[in-house]
């Protein structure tokens, strides 16, 4: 395959991936509650989602782009 087929290749992945990440829709298994987002600087909504389930294991994961 020559240079030219290898680059079309890559940015059709790259343009495949990008539309599937902000269009594909975000969805999580059954039985699971759905997924949350918070407004920044306000956690009153984690805090009271974490305090809730204090009989059953919890786990908080906070991912940053930076």
């Amino acid at each position: 395959m020559s240079r030219k087929g290898i680059l079309l290749v890559v940015v059709f992945l790259v343009v495949f991936g990008a539309v599937y990440y902000f269009y594909g829709g975000h969805s999580v298994p059954k039985g699971q509650p759905p997924l949350a987002s918070f407004p920044a600087g306000d956690l009153t909504p984690l805090k009271v989602a974490f305090n809730a389930s204090a009989s059953s294991v919890r786990v908080v994961v906070m991912l940053s782009p930076t």
